[in-house]
């Protein structure tokens, strides 16, 4: 077995027994990147540093204090800054850009002892579900059943992609309407959104502020519950970091939901859902209900507009937050014409800077904050957006402890296949998950079986705020029960 392959969980006993050594770890995983190209996931590569990193925890193994991820090779999304590494957020705006800082998220990664393999692609600015807004090109998602290339999902797609074929052992995401789920889904890997507030987000390049959120992907629900535990911490930095203590995610994993009520909501039953996705949603809640949980049906009322609400308000704070790319201060800056003003220099730099799928966005956003429509659109997307936050809070207070759903409405898609289509088409690939950050609350993609492709689906639970721990259990019961054990075989 090769040791790229192996889960965190297994890496850390391994390094622990001395039976390997980070650097031969990071060596496999290394190698694994370099016959991976045609993939495209790891756009900056930074063997060095992690060679460095991968010896430094050798040493700290031996000496014996090391915390569970040390020595771990992991990929970083290419949205947090890592100093003196490019991080470009799969833009041209930020080409060139190398950060003097850390982010609080890596800091807290390599403090514990974790190794960086390099950046890994991802949508323009998280815009997107398919990886393809990425200014390095598409990512391919290394499941493949026939000629087609499919999307290893967005906009954590690079991440999704180099998780589940091997090249890292994890990888760090982010979701602000389900960038981490639905590429985990997508690529039968495990990911989880923690509550908002639960993970700095200090040094990750914004999109949408009220409503991102890093988290881990991961080969298995116990890698997950080790990574997120080293990942989040109160963070002064972040105005919106909570001051809650960080319980121990991996000891709350007890196998045990006997008496815990599953909430199966209504306004999930999709017109033209396909069969197998029902299917798979039935047969997870089956798994749960021998586990010993109580399965109750409840209602999600304002399902229906989290759509509608999440495309005004993202848009609307990623208008603001991208105001600061205006080719002054960092990154791209087109080059003037004679008689060029500061407008002209802004206009042109933002036009060849930032992707079509990014102009929209901050046009839409735009739009909707100027001053004839902010009351129609803005106030009235925050309204239903405090509505969507009360379905979940009645639900809880009725005794639910955690909600099942389906992750996506489909497997992958082939790449190029939305292309043609309205650009609504593609957003509709969020309209499980964007319900989840519109509330702030947890939610865990678990991969559960293959569509009769053989591509891999998951489905979706939604926990309580701040009960990570109880989420991430449920998850391992559904994992266990599931026994999902497929791998995209080696193509590439």
């Amino acid at each position: 077995m090769s040791l790229n392959t192996l889960t965190i969980s297994a890496a850390r006993d391994a390094l622990r027994a001395g039976e390997t050594t980070s650097v031969a770890l990071t060596e496999a995983c290394l190698s694994a990147i370099e016959g991976a190209g045609v993939l495209n996931a790891f756009v900056h590569k930074t063997p060095e540093i992690a060679l460095d990193q991968a010896r430094a925890a050798d040493a700290r193994i031996k000496a014996g204090d090391a915390p569970a991820m040390c020595g771990i090779p992991l990929g970083i999304k290419d949205l947090f800054c890592t100093k003196g590494v490019a991080s470009q957020a799969a833009s041209n705006i930020l080409e060139g850009f190398k950060p003097e800082y850390e982010s609080t998220v890596t800091q807290n990664l390599w403090d514990a002892g974790a190794v960086m393999l390099g950046k890994l692609s991802m949508d323009e600015f998280a815009m997107g579900s398919s990886n393809e807004t990425a200014c390095y090109g598409p990512v391919v998602n290394p499941w493949k059943v026939d000629d087609v290339q499919r999307t290893p999902g967005g906009s954590s797609g690079g991440s999704a992609a180099a998780v589940a074929a091997d090249l890292c052992l994890a990888a760090t995401g982010t979701d602000t309407g389900g960038s981490i789920r639905q590429p985990a889904a997508f690529t039968g890997i495990v990911g989880i959104k923690p509550t908002y507030g639960r993970v700095s987000r200090w040094g990750v390049v914004a999109f949408a502020s009220s409503l991102d959120q890093a988290g881990p992907m991961t080969k298995s629900v116990r890698d997950a519950a080790i990574m997120l535990g080293t990942m989040c911490s109160h963070d002064p930095k972040d105005s919106t970091s909570a001051d809650i203590p960080v319980p121990d995610f991996e000891a709350a994993l007890t196998g045990d939901i006997r008496g815990k009520k599953i909430g199966i909501p209504k306004e999930y039953r999709m017109d033209g859902m396909p069969a197998e996705i029902e299917k798979l949603w039935a047969e997870g809640t089956a798994m749960l209900k021998d586990a010993g949980a109580e399965i109750v049906d409840i209602s999600l009322p304002h399902t229906k507009y989290a759509l509608p609400a999440y495309y005004v308000v993202a848009p609307a704070e990623a208008s603001s937050n991208l105001a600061r790319y205006d080719g002054v201060r960092y990154g791209h800056r087109a080059k003037l014409g004679k008689g060029d003003g500061i407008t002209e220099m802004y206009e042109k730099t933002r036009a060849e800077g930032f992707g079509p799928e990014v102009q929209r966005r901050v046009m839409i956003g735009t739009y909707v904050l100027s001053a004839g429509f902010y009351d129609a659109y803005y106030n009235r997307a925050r309204k239903v957006r405090a509505l969507i936050k009360r379905d979940f809070d009645q639900a809880f207070a009725a005794g639910i402890d955690a909600i099942l759903t389906p992750a996506t409405p489909s497997s992958a898609f082939g790449l190029g296949e939305m292309a043609e289509a309205d650009p609504v088409e593609m957003y509709l690939n969020d309209v499980f998950t964007v319900t989840v950050n519109l509330a702030g609350l947890p939610g865990i993609s678990v991969p559960v079986g293959l569509d009769s492709k053989g591509l891999p689906l998951g489905l979706q639970l939604i926990g309580r705020p701040w009960e990570e721990g109880d989420l991430l259990n449920h998850a391992y019961v559904l994992e266990k029960a599931a026994g999902f054990a497929a791998k995209p075989s080696k193509w590439w």
